[in-house]
């Protein structure tokens, strides 16, 4: 099984990092496969809703990895989406990355996935940016992943993270929770459980 993560940082090896790696390591001990996708620093462009993608089925824009993003997503159990605070909301790298994401690609990319969102801050802003971050997989019929705290990690700088032993516990028990909601898709598959059957064709438009 894989998970991919993305960090919605701009410092490869910064407090984010940090809350990903506690969970990388139990992925691993746990025979998970991972795969971090390091959003940078360069210019990310927001979407621009031009609907190219509706004919094509890839974002117009293709320098910066989001198609290459949705064609790995394909073969993922699960989703790890992280990002710093700034100003009580997540970075906008993630906000444009992940908006491009999961407009242009094809719904069953994302569809019956566990996804869990993270924030890490140095202090305030956490819990709103969790809401935001969960609401890509509230459209997407994705299962959301919960752990025994919310999903923050508290820390200025890289050192600070590993310090929030809390913290780290969370982030240590939230991928214990992704492994067993996958695995327990992967056993409902097997056994030839269908996944629920999804309406579509309907669109809320108020006629004056």
């Amino acid at each position: 099984m894989k998970v991919m993560l993305v960090n919605g940082s701009s410092h490869m090896h910064g407090t984010t990092m940090k809350a990903l790696e506690e969970m990388i390591r139990i992925f691993e001990a746990e025979g998970i496969e991972t795969e971090v996708i390091q959003l940078g620093s360069k210019p990310l462009a927001d979407c621009l809703q031009c609907n190219a993608c509706s004919k094509t089925g890839k974002c117009v824009f293709t320098d910066d990895g989001v198609n290459e993003f949705a064609e790995k997503a394909a073969g993922a159990d699960g989703f790890v989406f992280a990002t710093p605070v700034y100003y009580a909301h997540p970075s906008g790298r993630i906000f444009s990355f992940l908006d491009r994401v999961f407009y242009s690609a094809d719904k069953s990319v994302f569809r019956f996935k566990p996804g869990a969102s993270v924030a890490v801050a140095r202090r305030g802003g956490t819990i709103a940016s969790l809401d935001a971050l969960n609401k890509y997989f509230g459209i997407s019929q994705m299962p959301v992943a919960g752990s025994t705290y919310w999903n923050i990690v508290y820390g200025r700088t890289a050192g600070d993270a590993p310090q929030d032993g809390e913290g780290m516990q969370t982030m240590r028990n939230l991928a214990r929770n992704m492994i067993w909601m996958m695995r327990c898709f992967e056993e409902g598959k097997k056994n030839g459980i269908p996944y629920p059957e999804t309406e579509s064709g309907t669109s809320t438009s108020f006629v004056r």
